[in-house]
């Protein structure tokens, strides 16, 4: 039995699965000649600073009571920019996939994203029927946004692969090349 003064550790075999590329080299030509990666690109940050400024008004109406109209406009305009990431997201998919929605390297992302879209329309359902007060919406409004941001950082996370195989790929190419 080893001691713990034993100058090696036991560890289990290493077993490294490398993980696939999360585009085909098909699917990255179309992803970037597609206009709807840039579209995609110029909504999310938009999307992102909507998110940030209606947070605060959100907050602020929680904290003093005060600004009801104002955030409830904003989680509006969040809740309408969101559709149109998502529908314009669906395009995307489609272009680049083959598929509108849950392609197998977007396929947690979207289911996630499904979540996001039910909260966003559970407020807009509870706003127009007013089957929560304005605390309530509020509340919800948050819980929207908490999902959002988890969804938002899945697809950050997706980008970093993406790039990770795009440079591997690159310096794959350039060792070919020598």
């Amino acid at each position: 039995m080893p001691s713990l003064r034993t100058s090696h550790v036991l560890r289990p075999a290493q077993n490294h699965i490398p993980r696939l590329p999360l585009y085909t080299p098909e699917q990255r030509a179309r992803r970037d000649a597609s206009k709807w990666t840039l579209v995609q690109g110029l909504l999310a940050p938009v999307q992102f600073l909507v998110f940030a400024f209606s947070l605060v008004l959100v907050l602020r109406y929680l904290a003093t009571g005060q600004g009801l109209e104002a955030a409830t406009l904003s989680v509006v305009v969040k809740t309408l920019t969101l559709y149109t990431i998502m529908v314009t997201g669906c395009i995307w998919e489609k272009v680049v996939f083959g598929q509108y929605l849950f392609a197998p390297a977007f396929y947690w992302e979207d289911v996630f994203s499904m979540l996001v879209l039910a909260l966003h329309t559970a407020y807009l359902a509870a706003l127009y029927t007013g089957a929560l007060d304005g605390r309530g919406q509020m509340l919800l409004a948050l819980a929207a946004y908490a999902a959002y941001l988890i969804n938002a950082g899945q697809f950050v996370w997706k980008l970093r692969m993406a790039r990770l195989d795009m440079a591997r790929a690159d310096a794959a190419l350039a060792g070919a090349a020598r």
